[in-house]
């Protein structure tokens, strides 16, 4: 990350002697000092608009879309890059757009359940009898793709994405809670499927990328349908 110039690192529920023994660098040692720490991968992204894990394909089926690492930079970009077109939102989210790569663990990478907080996959072209790559020179090979100079690359189109006022992992979050609630209500959704079916929604939302007008309207379609199924006429 010191190589690229990036700085904000966010580790997730990090095994403590080895996070409290990282030994960095040389030049970068401020880097791990500032690092957040996170218990969940929900609450690392809760602030990001846009979430793209990273992984191999090997032996995986992911329902999420799968781009290359150029794709995913082009996608990273185009979001930090956007201009909000909604009104002012309240201050408290009134912020320029944040946006997460993911990286698992040298020795499991990714889990399912880790992808569900993401809306792609990235995946980095090597050759079909080795497709798993060292978790450091995966991170360099994606953070030289991300930070590269754009006019240096090869035209190409970025993805279709809507960028502008995409709303936060932290949002999605609350509109699934409301969409579980208003099943449970209407006897659609046992408590003992909620796991199941929490990870197909959060999944589900972020494949569909909504803007933050269509959260709030789809917010408030389905709190009139609770509030209709709470009180029947």
């Amino acid at each position: 990350m010191a190589n690229f110039d990036l700085s904000h690192l966010t580790i997730v529920a990090p095994f403590a002697v080895n996070w409290t023994e990282a030994k960095s660098a040389v030049g970068a040692p401020d880097l791990l000092r500032r690092a957040r720490v996170c218990d969940t991968l929900a609450e690392a992204v809760a602030d990001c608009s846009l979430v793209i894990g990273t992984g191999s394909l090997d032996r995986r089926r992911p329902e999420q879309r799968i781009v290359s690492m150029p794709e995913a930079a082009a996608l990273l970009r185009a979001v930090l890059a956007a201009e909000p077109t909604q009104p002012a939102k309240p201050a408290a989210e009134n912020s320029p757009s944040r946006v997460a790569l993911v990286f698992g663990s040298e020795k499991h990478g990714l889990t399912s359940d880790d992808l569900t907080w993401c809306h792609a996959i990235a995946v980095i072209d090597t050759a079909h009898e080795q497709p798993s790559m060292n978790l450091g020179q995966a991170v360099a090979v994606a953070l030289y793709e991300l930070t590269r100079a754009i006019d240096s690359s090869p035209a190409r189109p970025t993805p279709p994405l809507a960028p502008a006022a995409l709303p936060s992992s932290e949002q999605l979050d609350r509109l699934a809670a409301l969409i579980e609630e208003t099943m449970e209500q209407a006897n659609y959704l046992t408590r003992g499927l909620r796991s199941a079916n929490g990870e197909a929604l959060r999944i589900l939302l972020r494949r569909l990328l909504p803007t933050d007008a269509d959260l709030r309207r789809i917010m408030g379609l389905f709190r009139r349908i609770l509030w209709r199924l709470r009180h029947p006429q």
